[in-house]
């Protein structure tokens, strides 16, 4: 396995006193087309959810709620880069329902709208170096997995020694998870009102999803 070492800007930390990542370490994974049972349970969680939302509003969701109050405080606009937990939910709202990728994106997915907070899922053999999560600035950019050239200012940016590869907007394609991968990083962009035991809990249950579907071993932990 990689060695990764992570660390967390204390920019963010000063302005969220709470802020927390999750991280979920994947060794000996295999990503493949997501077998009958994970396209069936993702399309019936949207099928769901869309039920659930025709009374309600998006902040009526705790975790998207969180997450656009975190956006604000940390200087980004929610409303022109929105969270990617909150953009799913509008795809859903929209019934423009998510198209299965391969096994891990798509259980990457379920969790995001399972949790309602944002998740990257980058491949570990394409990150260079320690990984740090910061605030980002106008010299963060890259191209992401939406086609577009990306330009991350005050929007947190997970870092390497080659620069930005991912965010809680949207991640780049330079680590993108394949069906070559077969080592994975999944950070978790927890709420911050959860504690740490709770945030446990949750990366467990959530690795044992993870590699219920793709196989290996799963290492998690709290920053």
């Amino acid at each position: 396995m990689i060695a990764v070492d992570f660390r967390v800007n204390t920019e963010i930390t000063e302005i969220l006193p709470d802020f927390k990542i999750g991280i979920i370490h994947y060794n000996n994974i295999t990503v493949s087309d997501s077998p009958q049972m994970l396209k069936g349970r993702l399309q019936l969680f949207q099928e769901q959810l869309f039920f659930d939302m025709d009374d309600k509003e998006l902040t009526d969701f705790p975790g998207l709620l969180e997450w656009k109050l975190a956006w604000k405080a940390l200087g980004g606009d929610p409303n022109r880069y929105r969270p990617s937990a909150e953009a799913l939910y509008r795809r859903v709202l929209k019934q423009n329902y998510l198209a299965t990728v391969n096994s891990a994106i798509d259980m990457n997915s379920f969790l995001s709208l399972q949790y309602e907070i944002p998740l990257g899922l980058y491949d570990a053999k394409k990150i260079e170096g320690d990984i740090e999560i910061a605030l980002g600035t106008s010299d963060d950019r890259y191209e992401g997995l939406n086609n577009r050239d990306n330009t991350l200012d005050k929007i947190i940016v997970t870092r390497d020694e080659q620069g930005a590869f991912g965010s809680p907007y949207v991640d780049s394609k330079r680590t993108a998870v394949t069906e070559h991968t077969t080592e994975a990083i999944h950070v978790f962009y927890l709420r911050p009102s959860m504690d740490r035991d709770n945030a446990l809990q949750l990366l467990t249950a959530a690795g044992n999803m993870f590699t219920g579907i793709n196989g290996g071993e799963a290492t998690s932990y709290v920053l």
